[in-house]
């Protein structure tokens, strides 16, 4: 064990690298199969089921783990961001344990945001058992994400873009080598554990070079729905954590919701893997025996998948927006498909619900070349290479126009703690005010005699000094150029109170702002350094334009270091 601390932290990442993607892959093949087993136990699709998969999760969340561990995505990225890439200990088994029982028992989300939470947990803390620094813990976080993803889909590509396209790491290229590592790693876990074939595997129809302007179309439309996916989730969970503020009554609320969305439209029911496969298949999932009866009916799964997702989240359950997403992108090329051939333009309605898959993964998750790769890799479908491409391509670009942010990163952009692969933002997110701040500065109060406190002037080295009220509330600032030219006027310097000279900076900067909004400020003042107080006013010191700069550099060397 000593020998392995001496070796040098790139040599350690390549071997923890493997040891993350064997866990991570482990992870996934024990959610998957406990999905199964959970699912086994009962009759699967009773509308009832899903308001006890919610009510077991939130009872573990609330009073075993007592932490808040939905949005597994979201939550890496605030990790990288807010908290030196660490992740608790109990995300390698909490989000794991719950979102199996919400999916087993039919709650309406996908195990992947859990999956990659509790991959990217271990990732973390096997990395500060290493000791490793931020970047590696960082890299490390990323393979585990990243095996999370191939151990699930049997991906390992995807798995790879997945955390260099999504989760928005500032990695330099010599990080690649462990990602792979892990997500070859975790694929192969998979394989010998639940199988080598594909999730969705189906006999696809001959590319045609004539249907490209209909897989246009459909990225047209999938980037509406990618638009309408991403608003309108983010609008009811606010609303209804807005309006339902006890826990338990949310819980009865969404349940109730819930179950009665699943018993009109029983697709709704977990996943909707099983209706995407039932597709694929060539089967029909519509009640009515009217040719339009299908698409109009998959058009209300399509808009209400939104609402069943939202209300299992919102009502205690744990699961993640990655598989919903999955699931409304094949319902929407199969519209597609389904609506032009009873119009009598023939299309392969397989082939558009594959390729709205990625369609309406890279609008939603405005990530288009993890949304190719992926689908490709699930269904075994490289001959639509070219329809993926056109169709994700178009879907994002649409998606863009009208929303900058994905659906994991709007509510951290907006919060401030959104790193991305511009270097300079990504370290302007990473500095924290509150480490920079320096309280070196004689504090004076703002009613002491000029005359009192000269000597702890004169023995400073300070060109500035706060001053504060009995409260120890910041009321100015103080100078040495504002007393230099009354030291020498005896009949007015011993009259002179500290109050009589100070002066209000030009602006204030609080312990927690963010460094981009703090240089804002020095650039609009022009000053070398400004106060550092709380909300309450109270003073903690001062921050300088060199102190930030010097982080600032050593910031960028961290991450851009190819070590």
């Amino acid at each position: 064990m000593k020998a392995f601390f001496k070796l040098s932290e790139s040599v350690k990442l390549l071997i923890l690298s493997f040891l993350v993607g064997l866990c991570s892959g482990g992870a996934a093949v024990v959610l998957e199969k406990t999905i199964a087993l959970v699912q086994g136990c009962f009759h699967s699709g009773h509308f009832l089921f899903p308001a006890i998969g919610m009510l077991l999760s939130l009872l573990i969340v609330r009073y075993v783990v007592k932490d808040n561990i939905g949005h597994g995505v979201t939550k890496v990225l605030l990790a990288v961001s807010r908290n030196e890439s660490r992740i608790k200990a109990h995300n390698m088994w909490s989000s794991l344990l719950t979102s199996a029982l919400t999916i087993g028992f039919g709650g309406s989300v996908g195990a992947e945001a859990p999956i990659v939470y509790t991959g990217a947990a271990f990732g973390s803390n096997i990395a500060r058992k290493a000791k490793l620094s931020y970047k590696g813990m960082t890299v490390l976080l990323g393979c585990g994400a990243a095996g999370a993803i191939a151990g699930i889909f049997k991906a390992p590509l995807a798995g790879v873009l997945f955390t260099l396209e999504i989760l928005l790491f500032n990695i330099s290229m010599s990080s690649i080598m462990p990602l792979l590592i892990s997500t070859l790693t975790a694929t192969v876990v998979s394989y010998i554990f639940v199988g080598t074939e594909s999730p969705f595997a189906c006999t696809l129809a001959p590319f045609s070079l004539e249907n490209l302007p209909f897989y246009l179309v459909l990225g047209v439309f999938c980037g509406g729905v990618s638009l309408y996916f991403t608003r309108f989730t983010l609008w009811l969970e606010d609303r209804i954590q807005k309006h339902l503020r006890s826990p338990w009554v949310r819980w009865m609320v969404c349940a109730a919701g819930l179950g009665l969305l699943v018993y009109l439209f029983p697709p709704l029911f977990g996943e909707g893997y099983d209706s995407v496969s039932r597709l694929l298949g060539g089967e029909e999932l519509s009640p009515f025996k009217s040719p339009w009866g299908l698409p109009l009916f998959l058009v209300l799964v399509l808009l209400l998948k939104v609402v069943s997702m939202t209300l299992t989240n919102a009502g205690g359950g744990v699961g993640g927006t990655f598989g919903p997403t999955l699931f409304e992108g094949a319902i929407l090329g199969f519209i597609i498909a389904r609506s032009s051939n009873l119009l009598g333009i023939a299309l392969p309605e397989q082939n558009f619900a594959l390729v709205g898959m990625a369609g309406l993964m890279a609008g939603v998750m405005q990530a288009p070349m993890t949304a190719i790769f992926l689908i490709a890799e699930i269904t075994g479908g490289y001959d639509l290479l070219l329809p993926l491409i056109l169709c994700a391509t178009v879907s994002y670009g649409v998606t863009r126009i009208r929303e900058r942010y994905s659906i994991y990163t709007k509510r951290i952009a907006q919060s401030g703690d959104l790193l991305t692969h511009d270097n300079d933002q990504a370290v302007l997110t990473l500095l924290k005010t509150r480490d920079l701040v320096r309280d070196k500065y004689p504090r004076l109060r703002e009613d002491a005699a000029l005359e009192d406190v000269s000597q702890l002037i004169s023995e400073s080295t300070a060109a500035v000094f706060p001053v504060l009220d009995s409260d120890g509330r910041f009321v100015g600032m103080l100078e040495m150029d504002d007393i230099r030219k009354h030291m020498f006027e005896s009949e007015t310097f011993g009259k002179l109170r500290v109050r009589d000279l100070m002066h209000a900076p030009l602006d204030f900067v609080f312990e927690d702002e963010k460094m981009e909004s703090v240089m804002r400020k020095f650039d609009r003042t022009g000053v070398w350094r400004l106060p550092v107080i709380t909300h309450e006013r109270i003073y903690l010191g001062f921050i300088s334009r060199s102190r930030i700069l010097a982080a600032y550099r050593e910031e960028l060397k961290l991450i851009t270091s190819e070590d």
